[in-house]
């Protein structure tokens, strides 16, 4: 069975890296995939929710460094190096389209998809209004990955549950202390209007 679904991730990946190649994929994807170009972005979003979105801006802020926090640091430092997958940037080279560094060594789970599926689920828990978009965009990153070379379809989608996983549980987490702390009467943790009574 693992072996099926082994070989079944190698073929999606060359037909994403491959198959489908295109030049305006060959552009967009390595810009899309590229961190520093989200660098500023989030530079102005961080500044959105710190200084000019009140209450609610504030608690997403922290909410949101904790969950990626969680999820980046699992990711990086336990779930790849217990995995070991090699990345197909490092043993596919010469037969793939490599649009990108080969980045790190270990591939399973890609953090750029737990990243950005950790933040798309933070983000739209307080904004649900951009729901929609934040999750197209967290998608479109984590397909970047495969397209470029540098992971396999299944990293990215393990990447993504686990984004997913992690930003829900601080989430649960937050919602606990809230109704812990509206049932001792404390006013802090509201942001929606005027606070229950």
């Amino acid at each position: 069975m693992t072996d099926l679904i082994l070989a079944l991730d190698l073929k999606i990946f060359f037909w994403v890296n491959k198959t489908i190649a295109n030049p305006i994929f060959d552009w967009l994807m390595p810009f899309i995939t590229d961190e520093n170009h989200w660098i500023f972005p989030l530079l102005i979003l961080f500044f959105y929710l710190g200084v000019l979105s009140g209450k609610r801006g504030r608690i997403t802020l922290v909410i949101l460094i904790l969950a990626l926090g969680i999820t980046d640091s699992i990711s990086a430092f336990v779930l790849k190096p217990y995995f070991a997958r090699i990345r197909p940037s490092h043993i596919l080279q010469d037969s793939i389209n490599l649009l990108v560094s080969k980045g790190g060594k270990w591939s399973m789970p890609s953090n750029h998809s737990a990243n950005m599926f950790a933040f798309a689920v933070v983000i739209s828990y307080f904004y649900e209004k951009i729901k929609i978009p934040t999750f197209i965009l967290a998608t479109s990153i984590a397909f970047s990955r495969v397209y470029v070379g540098v992971h396999y379809p299944g990293d990215v989608v393990v990447g993504a549950f686990l984004g997913y996983g992690f930003a829900w549980l601080v989430l649960t987490l937050w919602v606990i202390l809230k109704m812990r702390e509206l049932k001792r009467g404390q006013t802090w943790i509201w942001y929606e209007g005027a606070p229950p009574k």
